[in-house]
């Protein structure tokens, strides 16, 4: 919040990475920008990578400076989480006026991935996720 609160919304994804892994480090906070992500195919490793905004910890952040939120992102960031096998994501928007901030979950048993509250249980309103499923 500290980064929106000091740039406001609407400039670039890279402007607020590279703030947010600053203000990260000036709170005492280790992370890394542009973590590489391996991709497998049946035990053989792609020549083709990912990378991930920002890594804390085993928690991956993956920022947005879009108007809205749709449903390819949220799907970027569970491919991620399906590739690493890191347990939580959260989906950062910084282009709205107010922050949007999304947690997921992944579930190494179900290979799934599940939206969460701030408590991390499952939010399983039905009208919720449809509105997850909406692309304008």
């Amino acid at each position: 919040m500290a980064v929106h609160r000091e740039l406001n919304w609407g400039l670039l994804e890279p402007v607020y990475q590279e703030a947010l892994h600053l203000e990260l480090l000036d709170r005492g906070i280790e992370n890394e920008c542009e973590r590489e992500v391996r991709i497998y195919y049946k035990e053989h490793q792609l020549e083709k990578k990912y990378r991930m905004d920002v890594l804390v910890g085993d928690i991956i952040l993956e920022l947005k400076s879009v108007i809205k939120i749709i449903p390819a992102h949220r799907a970027q960031l569970c491919n991620y989480l399906r590739l690493t096998r890191m347990p939580i994501g959260l989906l950062i928007n910084f282009g709205e006026e107010s922050l949007i901030c999304e947690r997921w979950a992944f579930d190494n048993v179900t290979n799934r991935c599940f939206i969460v509250d701030r408590y991390m249980d499952p939010i399983t309103d039905a009208d919720y996720y449809d509105l997850l499923d909406t692309e304008e």
